[in-house]
C-alpha cells in the first residue's frame, strides 16, 4: 500500500491562492503596529527613567546637604549632644528610603508589589540583623528615656567612662586613661548602669581602720578634723564619722562627707593621703592583720 503520492500524481488545482496577499498585507499592518507599540512605550519607559534618575541623584544630594545643615544648623545645634547624632543619622536613613520608594513608583513598580517585596526584605533583614536592630532601639530608648546624658562618667557592666557621643549602633565612653570604649547600645540599655553625674553632688566613703587600743573618740575627731579643713568638702551636710565593723585585727571606721560631684576624686585622694599624716601626728596605731595564738598545756 502507497502512503504517499508522488509529485507527479498531486493536483495544484486544489489549492486556493486568492488570499494570500491580502494575508501577507495583513502582517504587514500587525507588525508596524506592534513595532509602533513598542517604540511608544520604549519613549515612556525612557522618560521616565530619565526623570528618575535625575530625581535619585537631585534628592540623594539635598539629603545629604540636609544632613550636614541639621548638623552646622542652629535650631538642631540647640537639641542636646545626647539625641542630636542619633536624631540626624537616623532622619537620614528614612529620607532615603522614601527617595528610593517615591522613584519606584514614578516607573511604574506596582505599590502592593513593592510593599510586598519590602516587608519581605525587611523581615530577612531582621532576622539577619537582629543584633543591629536591637542596638538602633536600645539607641532610641537612651536618646528618649534619657539615663545618661553626654559628658556624664558612668559604669556600664565593667566598663565605666565619661561618655563620649551615643550614635544609632553604639555608645562610646572614655576611660580615666584615655581611651575609647565603644559598647553596642543594646548592652547598655538592658544592663544595669551607673550614672555618676546624675546630681551636683557626691557622698565620699573613706574607709579606715585603727587598732583596738586606740580611743574611739581620738579616731573619730581626728578624721572630723581633717575633713573641717578641706574646702572642698561641704558642711552641710556635715562630715560624720561613724564605727563601721569589728574586724579581726582593727576596728574599722568609715567618714562621710560631701562634695561638689566634680571634685570627687580629688577629695578622696587628700584625704585619704591626709588621714595617715594626722594618724602618725596622733600616735594612732594602723594595724595590719595578725593572729593571736594560745597553747594550752595539759599535764597527765
Amino acid at each position: 500500500m502507497r502512503i504517499f503520492k508522488t509529485s507527479a500524481e498531486i493536483d495544484l488545482t486544489d489549492i486556493d491562492l486568492s488570499n494570500v496577499s491580502e494575508n501577507i498585507s495583513n502582517a504587514d499592518k500587525i507588525f508596524e503596529t506592534v513595532v509602533n507599540k513598542i517604540g511608544e512605550y520604549l519613549a515612556d519607559i525612557g522618560i521616565n527613567l530619565i526623570l528618575s534618575l535625575f530625581l535619585l541623584i537631585a534628592g540623594w544630594k539635598l539629603i545629604n546637604i540636609l544632613s550636614k545643615k541639621m548638623k552646622e544648623g542652629r535650631i538642631f545645634g540647640k537639641i542636646e549632644p545626647t539625641a542630636r547624632s542619633f536624631i540626624r543619622s537616623a532622619l537620614t536613613i528614612v529620607l532615603k528610603i522614601l527617595l528610593v520608594i517615591t522613584i519606584a513608583a514614578i516607573l511604574g513598580v506596582p505599590m502592593t508589589s513593592m510593599v510586598a517585596v519590602i516587608s519581605s526584605c525587611g523581615l530577612a533583614i531582621g532576622l539577619a540583623l537582629q543584633g543591629s536592630l536591637s542596638n538602633i532601639a536600645g539607641g532610641f530608648i537612651l536618646t528618649v528615656f534619657k539615663p545618661f546624658v553626654v559628658g556624664d562618667y558612668i559604669k556600664s557592666g565593667e566598663f565605666e567612662g565619661t561618655v563620649k557621643a551615643i550614635n544609632i549602633f553604639y555608645t562610646k565612653i572614655i576611660t580615666v586613661d584615655n581611651k575609647i570604649i565603644v559598647i553596642p547600645n543594646s548592652k547598655v540599655s538592658d544592663s544595669a548602669l551607673i550614672d555618676y553625674n546624675a546630681f551636683d553632688t557626691r557622698r565620699v566613703d573613706i574607709d579606715i581602720t585603727a587598732a583596738y587600743s586606740a580611743d574611739s573618740d581620738d579616731v573619730k575627731k581626728a578624721l572630723i578634723d581633717i575633713a573641717n579643713d578641706n574646702n572642698n568638702i561641704m558642711q552641710d551636710p556635715a562630715p560624720v564619722a561613724v564605727i563601721k565593723s569589728f574586724n579581726d585585727s582593727a576596728v574599722a571606721y568609715q567618714l562621710r562627707v560631701w562634695t561638689k560631684t566634680e571634685n570627687y576624686w580629688d577629695v578622696k585622694f587628700e584625704v585619704t593621703e591626709k588621714i595617715k599624716k594626722i594618724f602618725e601626728e596622733r600616735n594612732i596605731p594602723i594595724p595590719f592583720p595578725q593572729m593571736d595564738i594560745h597553747i594550752t598545756k595539759e599535764y597527765t
